[in-house]
């Protein structure tokens, strides 16, 4: 399989990008980092510089089809990462694709805030940092504090958990999850 972690060219926790990354490469899978631009993305520690991380896929202007070479998505949080991700609407138009494709999403933190802006909230029950709460019941979402949540409304699976210690249980999650999914295509179901 084949995991795309979509970035802002900065700002994205690191912690929130290396630990999803590490569980899907442990579980076999091939994991992308995916930009509005080419280049290296420069993770944070929260306010401080963390590591850079070389993009490997780089979105185009038409997102028609920017998910084809995906299986599954992955949303990193950090403050700036999401606000900057959220203002493109070729990122927006990639998030969006996954969810028309029905294939499964999993969003950290303040991930949420793009799954807000490319409007596929609506009708779904997912956790994010709190102060998205209200971001998420006015896009027609049910926000939760839970430390991971799954939800399994159509057309995708959304994972969704609060915070960096919650990276245990959401990276369980999201492989568990994006697992059954790759199940259930091959199955034809």
């Amino acid at each position: 399989m084949r995991i795309a972690f979509l970035t802002a060219p900065k700002g994205v926790e690191e912690i929130e990008l290396t630990a999803p990354w590490k569980a899907v490469e442990e579980h076999g899978w091939t994991p992308r980092l995916v930009s509005t631009k080419p280049g290296r993305v420069q993770a944070f520690r929260h306010f401080d510089k963390g590591g850079t991380h070389p993009v490997d896929h780089v979105l185009a202007d038409d997102t028609a089809d920017a998910s084809d070479p995906f299986d599954a998505l992955v949303l990193p949080g950090g403050v700036a990462n999401p606000d900057a991700l959220r203002m493109s609407e070729r990122a927006v138009g990639f998030v969006r694709n996954f969810f028309a494709a029905g294939k499964p999403v999993a969003a950290i933190c303040h991930a949420p805030w793009v799954l807000v802006e490319a409007d596929v909230v609506r009708g779904r029950t997912l956790t994010s940092w709190p102060s998205l709460a209200t971001d998420i019941r006015n896009a027609g979402g049910t926000w939760v504090d839970e430390v991971v949540h799954v939800c399994h409304e159509a057309p995708a699976t959304l994972v969704t958990s609060r915070k960096p210690a919650d990276l245990d249980a959401f990276c369980t999650a999201l492989v568990r999850e994006f697992a059954g999914a790759r199940h259930s295509a091959a199955a034809g179901t």
